[in-house]
């Protein structure tokens, strides 16, 4: 008998080499499939528009006018102008006096759409001057 073994006292040596008589079987563990993160929903990116075409250019000032709200996003979103005509847009309709500013702040400006009224006092400050 070697110094240190025992009966049925099995080695580290042997506990980590050698299991006997064991085979491993088809079915047991294996490697497990990797993880497959799910992808982020990705954003479409929008296809705004950066000059204004011939149909954009004559719905902006007939429909815009007719909008309650109207933002550089209402634009953008109804319709798909890229954010700086949007703007360029909006300061037209305001020099024409088709929409009049209800609150302007550096970040966001919104109008709403010009009541006969302004027009007619317009048109009237116009024809005092004459």
């Amino acid at each position: 008998m070697i110094i240190g073994e025992r009966e049925g006292y099995i080695s580290s040596f042997q506990f980590q080499n050698g299991k006997k008589d064991q085979v491993p079987s088809s079915s047991s563990g294996g490697k497990k499939a990797k993880k497959k993160w799910s992808a982020k929903k990705v954003k479409d990116k929008a296809n705004n528009m950066v000059v204004l075409d011939k149909p954009t250019y004559e719905r902006l000032f007939k429909e815009v006018p007719t909008y309650k709200l109207i933002s550089q996003s209402v634009l953008v979103d109804r319709l798909r102008l890229n954010g700086s005509l949007a703007r360029v847009a909006i300061r037209e309709l305001e020099a024409q006096g088709l929409i009049k500013p209800v609150l302007r702040h550096n970040a966001q400006v919104i109008y709403t759409r010009a009541t006969g009224d302004e027009k007619k006092a317009k048109a009237g400050v116009e024809s005092d001057d004459e």
